[in-house]
């Protein structure tokens, strides 16, 4: 694979090159290779091709679903390879059903597991701001009322980045069905702290309660501001915006 240099990058298939952009920038590689869709589809020795193939595409939607659900704790913002740190978190879980033969395993299958639930809960989402490091606090979840608190909060414990005045923290509950990829979000009112914020305690609850569509995940989003003569800027910095799996109701 060789980066394209030039005025216009080009798009498409020209004497045997394919031109293509990956990851925003403009690449080229030799056309043609691999095996022809008749062979992997018919092929005895591509048997195990197709159900990794099989598997791959399962785990694939659900990433889908899954990362649409999650949406609102980072509307406005891109995280570099997000889709395929997730891939790497939901062909993990795959790998846990084992109770389906190869080419069916499936992710819901998978967090029937206790190990399931845990990988969801300890996976890092966005390494470059992970919440459970933004906020290093003891938290409590308690699932009779879906409430999240900390007990002992000090703002200056928080780390803040250049230029960030203020953090905006989002609370909420998904209630994702891993099976029928039925989901709905559950938010709190976002709580924003100026890092002078003297408050000792935070308590966070959900506007709507779930209805129990499947697992229910309790999630925390971080986001930073800049403050500027009375309005509120938000930063897209990578290191800005954090989303983590705190808990997940047995």
């Amino acid at each position: 694979m060789a980066k394209q240099k030039g005025i216009i990058p080009l798009v498409g298939t020209i004497g045997g090159i394919n031109f293509y952009y990956l990851n925003g920038k403009p690449v080229a590689r030799a056309a043609g290779g691999g095996f022809n869709g008749a062979v992997i589809r018919t092929k005895k020795s591509m048997e195990r091709v197709r159900e990794n193939a099989n598997e791959f595409g399962s785990c694939s939607v659900v990433n889908k679903v899954f990362r649409q659900s999650l949406r609102p704790f980072y509307n406005n913002h891109g995280f570099t390879f997000f889709h395929s740190r997730l891939m790497t978190l939901f062909t993990n879980l795959k790998k846990l059903d084992a109770d389906s033969v190869r080419g069916e395993r499936c992710v819901y299958k998978g967090l029937q597991t206790d190990a399931g639930k845990r990988l969801l809960v300890d996976f890092t989402y966005t390494p470059d701001c992970k919440p459970q490091l933004v906020l290093p606090f003891s938290y409590d979840m308690d699932w009779p009322t879906y409430t999240l608190s900390i007990s002992q909060f000090n703002i200056q414990h928080v780390p803040f980045i250049s230029g960030a005045t203020h953090i905006a923290l989002q609370f909420g509950v998904l209630d994702f069905n891993f099976e029928t990829l039925d989901y709905a979000l559950h938010l709190a009112a976002p709580l924003v702290l100026a890092k002078d914020d003297t408050r000792t305690s935070l308590s966070l609850t959900p506007a709507s309660l779930p209805t129990g569509l499947g697992v229910e995940l309790a999630v925390i989003g971080v986001r930073y501001y800049q403050e500027v003569d009375g309005l509120m800027y938000l930063l897209n910095a990578e290191n800005g915006v954090g989303i983590g799996v705190l808990a997940i109701k047995n």
